[in-house]
């Protein structure tokens, strides 16, 4: 696996991959809006919904991992493909188990987004959102797992809060990076 290595003048970032923080964040914020507007929606339109948007995200992330040669980012794509597969291809799961498998998604991304704002921080670039929502996201699912029965209702409305907080943390990295360079 290839570390992820920020440093503050590099090589130009791919088109690629900082358009797709803007594509990902707007899909997260849109879908996690939905989710929050609309706290009784049943979990199994919730998994396909959600399930569909992460084997896209997910892809994204395997192919900018790809040019990026950056092992954190094929770690989160095959993560997000991997758990979006499980969701569209078993619509009937019930509902103690999505709840289960987004506290583990949850908690796989927040860890990812840790390591993040470290090397942020050590390139002396901004890595405080990085640091609070990889945070928010390990608390998120822990409280998940803690607590799986408060039902549907509880589960969607922090589900949407997270996904909008996670999209917001996307788009603010593609308007930082856009003009700026990294190399990974």
């Amino acid at each position: 696996m290839v570390d992820l290595v920020i440093t503050k003048n590099t090589a130009p970032t791919p088109c690629c991959a900082g358009i797709w923080h803007m594509l990902a964040g707007i899909l997260m914020v849109v879908l996690g809006t939905y989710v929050w507007f609309n706290p009784f929606i049943s979990l199994l339109a919730l998994s396909l919904y959600i399930g569909i948007a992460l084997i896209v995200i997910g892809a994204g992330y395997v192919a900018s991992s790809m040019s990026l040669e950056s092992g954190w980012f094929m770690f989160v794509g095959v993560i997000d493909v991997i758990v979006g597969i499980i969701l569209v291809s078993n619509l009937g799961v019930s509902a103690v188990t999505l709840p289960i498998i987004f506290a583990l998604w949850s908690i796989a991304v927040g860890a990812v987004q840790l390591v993040s704002s470290y090397h942020l921080s050590k390139a002396e670039l901004p890595w405080g959102w990085s640091l609070t929502l990889g945070l928010l996201g390990i608390v998120f699912g822990f409280l998940i797992l803690q607590y799986p029965e408060l039902g549907a209702v509880t589960i969607s409305t922090l589900l949407g809060l997270y996904i909008v907080l996670y999209g917001i943390l996307e788009i603010v990295e593609y308007f930082y990076f856009k003009n700026r360079t990294i190399d990974y």
